[in-house]
């Protein structure tokens, strides 16, 4: 294996987390009545390590793309020149994810880790290629041995790196663009949970049940050349190269203290590699919401991550991770700007009952 030179990710701060429960029991509120926006706010002190000061005004989304030679096995509803298509679309600012980052005041970068065309350039295009698709994963290795994973992974990092050098930001929020790559991403979480491949491939852009059943199978095939289910051999015989590149993402923005909103189930298949390189970076990982793809619900629970919506979702893009932008901004504004019952000189409800001698209700 080439050597692999990503920055280190912190612990998160424990310390931190500490005080920032313990704040968020003394608020002016009966305790856990914000249920898990409390413990967002927390987990967002623990990334940080202290309170957010004004909250997560600079928001960035990253939408990573590239294609997959696996869509020659009838595994997509869509020709392999749509990503292309899209792409533009993302470029142009007409797509989903651009109405979606509008309303939630956020910029889209668009990295091209493996688009088949040429995408263009442009202020918020960075042009990460590396080959013009994988291989077909139903036959041989996606990607052309461990030196090219590597490769993947180092560009990803850079990808991140060039977003933040160019636009400073508080929270990253990732998605992705390539027709073929739920056959990929289904294929690395059936790896790395074990379970089968039926209970977490879903249809896509939309298969019948024909090419469903076309895609379990060759996901299955592909599977018998990943007997060790280590993460570089996954990587290497199912990765698409925006789905390794994302682990990258997810590791540099982690060693930069930064939360990172993961969309759909092709992030979360990049976040269950990203988890066996460098474990510590699932702790600033936050899941934006649970799409109806199986694998999805699997590779979270895997996770030990909780999604914060559950809309039906099931497109791709970052969709998801923008429309959670603003739950990070309440938690953040919640746990900084809410006073406690002693900084608002409120009585507690039960100081107030034991003065006038009442019991507690339970």
């Amino acid at each position: 294996m080439a050597q692999l030179n990503l920055p280190s990710v912190p612990p998160l701060d424990l310390r931190a987390a500490g005080e920032a429960r313990r704040r968020v029991d003394q608020l002016t509120k009966p305790p856990g009545s914000l249920g898990r926006i409390e413990e967002l706010a927390v987990r967002l002190c623990a990334i940080r390590g202290g309170l957010p000061t004004g909250g997560y005004p600079r928001r960035t989304i990253i939408v990573a793309a590239g294609d997959h030679g696996v869509v020659a096995d009838g595994v997509s509803a869509y020709p392999a020149e749509v990503t292309a298509q899209m792409v533009h679309g993302f470029l142009a600012g007409h797509a989903a994810i651009n109405a979606f980052a509008r309303a939630v005041g956020a910029v889209v970068y668009v990295a091209d880790f493996g688009v088949q065309a040429e995408c263009g350039a442009g202020p918020f295009f960075i042009d990460a290629k590396v080959a013009r698709g994988t291989r077909n994963l139903a036959h041989e290795a996606a990607l052309i041995g461990d030196a090219e994973v590597v490769r993947v992974l180092e560009r990803g990092c850079d990808v991140l790196h060039e977003v933040v050098r160019r636009a400073p930001c508080d929270v990253v929020a990732l998605g992705e663009m390539g027709i073929g790559n739920t056959t990929s991403a289904s294929a690395i979480i059936a790896a790395l949970t074990g379970r089968p491949v039926r209970e977490v491939t879903g249809r896509g852009t939309g298969l019948d049940d024909a090419g469903l059943a076309r895609k379990i199978a060759v996901i299955e095939r592909a599977l018998e050349r990943c007997a060790d289910r280590g993460w570089l051999t996954v990587a290497r015989e199912l990765g698409g190269y925006e789905i390794v590149g994302l682990a990258g993402m997810i590791v540099a923005a982690a060693a930069l203290r930064l939360p990172v909103v993961l969309d759909g189930v092709v992030v979360a298949a990049a976040a269950l590699l990203a988890a066996a390189i460098a474990p510590e970076s699932i702790g600033y990982c936050i899941a934006a919401h649970r799409s109806r793809e199986p694998g999805h619900a699997v590779a979270l629970a895997h996770l030990g991550l909780e999604p914060l919506l559950d809309l039906d979702l099931r497109l791709g893009e970052a969709s998801g991770a923008a429309l959670a932008l603003p739950l990070l901004e309440a938690a953040a504004r919640m746990i900084s700007e809410m006073l406690t019952f002693a900084e608002a000189g409120v009585a507690q409800a039960g100081a107030a009952q034991a003065a006038e001698g009442l019991p507690s209700e339970r």
